[in-house]
């Protein structure tokens, strides 16, 4: 059997479920009035009239913070090999995202009235 065979069969394979979970899907889908929003609702105003432009700022701290979780965790893992060195980095680190917290509420990004 050619070494690409099974890489082909495993690709077939996949295909396959995925057809079949489109399959039954389809067959059991209830019938939806107004489309996927609204759980099949008719929806009252337009999707991206609800979301206010204060909620962008909302997203950028949060991502942000979003951000810092992904550098703190591989730091806790080595923060003990490293030593007292590791410890400094992140509370500068901590530091500069404080400064940027602070920024963003001395802006007013924080308010909501």
């Amino acid at each position: 059997m050619p070494p690409y065979a099974v890489v082909l069969s495993v690709l077939g394979l996949v295909g396959a479920v995925i057809a079949a979970v489109y399959a039954v899907s389809y067959m059991v889908a209830p019938e939806m009035e107004g489309g996927p929003f609204l759980s099949g609702g008719r929806p009252r105003e337009q999707a991206m009239s609800r979301y206010h432009v204060r909620w962008y700022a909302v997203t950028m701290v949060f991502l942000a913070f979003d951000m810092e979780m992904v550098f703190m965790y591989p730091w806790a893992l080595v923060v003990a090999s490293v030593g007292v060195k590791a410890v400094v980095e992140m509370f500068a680190f901590l530091v500069l995202l404080l400064v940027g917290v602070l920024y963003a509420w001395r802006e007013g990004a924080l308010r909501w009235v």
